[in-house]
């Protein structure tokens, strides 16, 4: 699913080059779940904006699936991420003035999609009731709790039957209960959909429930137990 090589990361600052990544290497098989740990600052967001086409490498490869990303066109990663993606951040970025179903429609609203509308809305309601939301179907994201927006957003992620979810401190404002109901969740979707996942959190305990654990440290990963 995923094969990274090589990948390096830096950007020009008043003075110097700060280098983030540094040949770094990634692979990452179809199905699989992983976490990926390290301090603040180190570089994950980084490795996740590249493996999600959302930035391109000062050198290296990215290859998900088939396609060799690090050469996309700004056309070509747009229709990539839309169609073959899913992303879940800290701060979930609900559109405030849309309902609670409506948040989780937005990613079928853009592309070319074939789809009809009435078949969209049943997958989104199908997994808004899989998330444990469907009661909250014409809430807006000011009505809900931490949890619930995250769970939205988890929802919103996966309705485009994405191959791969990306997922950036997925639980960083959660509390350990919600914590542990979270993780529970990835795991059921990346078992129950067939996706792939990769979680950037400096959670140590929800990077244990995922399951492999690679540490991002001096711009390379390493993994969290010996081999």
């Amino acid at each position: 699913m995923i094969s990274a090589k090589q990948i390096s990361k830096s950007y020009e600052t008043p003075g110097e080059t700060v280098e983030v990544l540094k040949d770094l290497k990634l692979e990452l098989a179809d199905g699989e779940a992983a976490a990926i740990t390290g301090p603040s600052g180190c570089g994950k967001t980084t490795l996740l904006n590249l493996l999600g086409a959302l930035d391109r490498p000062t050198s290296g490869s990215i290859t998900i699936g088939d396609h060799d990303i690090a050469s996309f066109s700004e056309d070509q990663a747009t229709h990539f991420r839309n169609h073959s993606l899913g992303f879940v951040f800290q701060q979930h970025y609900l559109l405030p003035q849309l309902t609670v179903l409506e948040n989780v429609l937005v990613p079928r609203l853009a592309g070319d999609w074939q789809e009809s509308e009435s078949d969209t809305r049943d997958r989104a309601r199908d997994l808004l009731a899989k998330v444990g939301l469907d009661h909250r179907l014409t809430h807006l994201p000011w009505q809900l709790s931490g949890g619930e927006k995250l769970r939205t957003a988890v929802a919103r992620a996966l309705v485009n039957q994405p191959k791969l979810v990306l997922a950036d401190e997925p639980t960083g404002s959660l509390d350990p209960a919600s914590t542990d109901t979270i993780a529970d969740l990835l795991l059921e979707l990346n078992r129950d959909e067939k996706v792939t996942l990769l979680v950037v959190t400096h959670n140590q305990a929800l990077a244990q429930r995922i399951g492999r654990t690679l540490q991002l440290r001096d711009g390379k990963l390493w993994s969290a137990v010996a081999e």
